[in-house]
């Protein structure tokens, strides 16, 4: 089992990175603002394009520390890493499945059921903890019609049709989530999903969000010797965790849109911690940044209790349980690989 450790944010677009001896250093305008311990650290998540020292780097990598780069506004860069870890007969086996249409389908079913399921379940606690401030009849309806969908997963027959099965569903949950945001209503509105850029506040959050994820995705499949640019659902494409984006399915409505749903009825993000660039995009301000990351570092030590194991973990460990359920499956350990239900 790997370890949870901290993750070490840099939000700033003007800091740099270097190493002097087993530390990392923080550099703004070359002189030193902080510095941290690597044995203290599991990953380095670092914003803006000033960059890290090849040392640094260097030692990253030795030392098995996720160190990843991403945009001003959180769109992935790239990510350094080590040397492969795990056996290699289990990354054979992961290639050989991602080549079969049929064993490629039955993962990719299992990780669609997760997602539907979670769905659903994020709109039938909405409507039970919030009954007098929501339509629950209505929510209710769009549940209903995403158990549907559920069952329409487990008979398809093939991957166009599990994608078009996974967009209706989508479009569904999505249409009763701007009835989620239950504050600020003038300032954070949601009438429909946009990205690449995004183009209002609550977009701008969930694009965000779904960065970080799919991160701790791809670090959870290294960690059990998977390889996360190798996908089931998604194809591979150069430069795309593929395998990374399949996994974080099940994880998209319970731990990234209902963390987003939080921040903004909790009042924690505010209109002003956002701007809105010529192209118009929006993206998060620096302080706003540093107060989601904060936040997102507390969602991760929050306790549930996994479905499969029947066991407490934190938030942050449930991507990690995943990728070892699923390197088991692929094993040969377990006859099906089993997806995250929430409830």
């Amino acid at each position: 089992m790997k370890r949870l450790l901290n993750t070490l944010y840099v939000t700033s677009n003007n800091r740099y990175l270097s190493l002097d001896g087993e530390n990392i250093v923080v550099l703004e305008e070359q002189k030193e603002i902080g510095r941290v311990p690597l044995h203290n650290l599991e990953s380095i998540v670092t914003f803006g394009y000033t960059g890290a020292s090849p040392a640094l780097m260097g030692a990253c990598a030795k030392k098995n520390i996720d160190l990843c780069f991403m945009s001003g506004n959180g769109r992935f860069l790239a990510r350094v890493s080590g040397e492969v870890r795990g056996n290699v007969l289990l990354r054979k086996q992961q290639y050989k499945i991602s080549g079969d249409k049929e064993q490629s389908l039955c993962i990719a079913r299992n990780f669609i059921t997760g997602k539907i399921y979670n769905s659903r379940w994020v709109l039938e606690r909405a409507s039970r903890d919030y009954s007098l401030r929501l339509d629950s009849i209505l929510l209710k309806k769009k549940s209903s019609m995403l158990a549907d969908r559920l069952h329409a997963v487990r008979k398809c027959k093939s991957a166009s049709e599990l994608l078009g099965i996974e967009g209706e569903a989508a479009s569904l949950y999505f249409s009763a989530f701007d009835d989620l945001i239950l504050q600020q209503k003038e300032d954070f509105y949601f009438k429909g999903r946009n990205k690449r850029p995004p183009l209002d506040r609550v977009n701008a959050m969930l694009s965000f969000t779904y960065s970080l994820l799919a991160g701790m995705c791809g670090s959870a499949l290294e960690s059990v010797g998977l390889d996360p640019y190798v996908g089931f659902m998604h194809t591979d494409r150069p430069g795309r965790m593929s395998l990374a984006l399949d996994l974080m399915e099940e994880f998209r409505s319970v731990m990234a849109d209902r963390f987003v749903l939080t921040l903004i009825n909790k009042r924690i993000v505010k209109k002003e911690g956002f701007i809105q660039k010529e192209n118009g995009a929006v993206v998060l301000d620096e302080e706003t940044r540093k107060t989601f990351l904060s936040a997102w570092q507390a969602k991760k030590q929050e306790m549930i209790k996994h479905p499969f194991l029947e066991e407490k973990i934190e938030w942050g460990m449930a991507p990690y349980v995943q990728a070892l359920l699923l390197a088991r499956y692929i094993r040969g350990d377990l006859d099906e690989y089993p997806p995250f239900f929430w409830k």
